[in-house]
């Protein structure tokens, strides 16, 4: 039986950190959340559970919320997501996914914390020249969004070498999806993801769907990805939480996908599917950087924990996507009456 240490989650009042708070508190793990509010929402944090509002480079902060906590382990998740934005203001991106990391990293040695699991990317992989893309591809990125994030991993890497911490850096494929209970889910306005995008021209939040690219090499001529459900990716790392705890002298880098993928066109085939209506989509030209294909090995992952994905069904992720998606319209419409 895992010992249950509290957790400090960072960025725990946005998409994927408020998820994997439901997902520890569901496993009776005890929480605490630390937020700036840049990007998340304080109704996304649970009631009961702790929440900071604050900055993980602010080292005082830190120090008071290991020590009131008690924190035996952190889950990172704060920082900048947005890759075309990554090559406009490539300073934002190592100031907040790399600098800030190390901040935090330094809080959490200083602060006897064993346990770091890291929230990355398939983005350290760059354009893979084969796909699946396993673990040990070349980490070649082409932006600074996945620079910062491979510099992250490079930094735990050797901290956990020189000081008593292990880690698990995790490397996402597509997130999508929601809670399926419809407690949280993607909020943030203006957001790129594609199922995100999808439903809310399904629901009349956008008039059309820009396909960005009908002349990649796959069978249908769009880009091919690997959609992982966040409710499946949240459970990933606590039961990537539970190995660290078990085998303190082992460090793990896996990535979370399916290791299956579908094209943007089979993508918006299932939402129209699901909402049994038609989006209007309007190609357009491939932007840079896009490969053909991004699909996970992920092999290790199903290796190395018990990972059963639940929800591994393009319709259920478009169905709890498109469920969050009106529960949303609702939680604004009542915050601005």
């Amino acid at each position: 039986m895992t010992q249950k240490l509290p957790v400090l989650v960072t960025g725990g009042a946005g998409y994927i950190g408020s998820h994997a708070v439901l997902a520890l508190t569901d496993a009776g793990w005890p929480v605490a959340v630390i937020d700036n509010l840049t990007t998340g929402f304080r109704w996304a944090v649970p009631e009961g559970v702790p929440f900071y509002q604050g900055d993980i480079e602010d080292a005082e902060l830190l120090a008071r919320i290991i020590a009131e906590q008690r924190i035996g382990a952190v889950m990172h998740f704060a920082g900048s997501i947005i890759v075309p934005e990554s090559v406009e203001n490539p300073l934002k991106y190592y100031h907040n996914n790399t600098a800030k990391s190390r901040a935090l990293i330094a809080a959490a040695v200083a602060g006897g914390v064993r346990h770091f699991i890291f929230s990355s990317t398939a983005a350290t992989y760059g354009v893979p020249e084969v796909s699946p893309v396993s673990e040990d591809s070349p980490k070649l990125p082409i932006n600074p969004y996945g620079m910062s994030k491979l510099m992250t991993e490079i930094m735990l890497g050797d901290v956990a070498k020189a000081h008593p911490l292990n880690f698990c850096a995790l490397r996402y494929f597509n997130v999508a999806g929601a809670d399926p209970r419809a407690r949280t889910g993607q909020s943030t306005a203006g957001a790129t993801h594609l199922i995100k995008v999808a439903v809310e021209a399904a629901l009349g939040k956008r008039d059309k769907v820009e396909v960005f690219g009908t002349d990649f090499d796959t069978p249908d001529g769009t880009g091919v990805r690997d959609y992982i459900h966040v409710s499946d990716l949240a459970n990933a790392h606590v039961l990537a939480l539970a190995a660290l705890i078990e085998q303190p002298e082992r460090s793990l880098t896996m990535n979370c996908g399916y290791g299956r993928g579908y094209s943007v066109l089979e993508v918006l085939d299932a939402v129209d599917r699901v909402t049994n209506q038609t989006i209007q989509r309007v190609m357009s030209p491939r932007r840079a950087g896009d490969p053909d294909s991004l699909i996970s090995d992920n092999r290790r992952i199903k290796a190395t924990l018990p990972w059963q994905p639940q929800y591994a069904d393009l319709d259920t992720i478009v169905a709890h996507a498109l469920q969050w998606e009106r529960k949303l319209s609702e939680i604004r419409e009542s915050s601005s009456a």
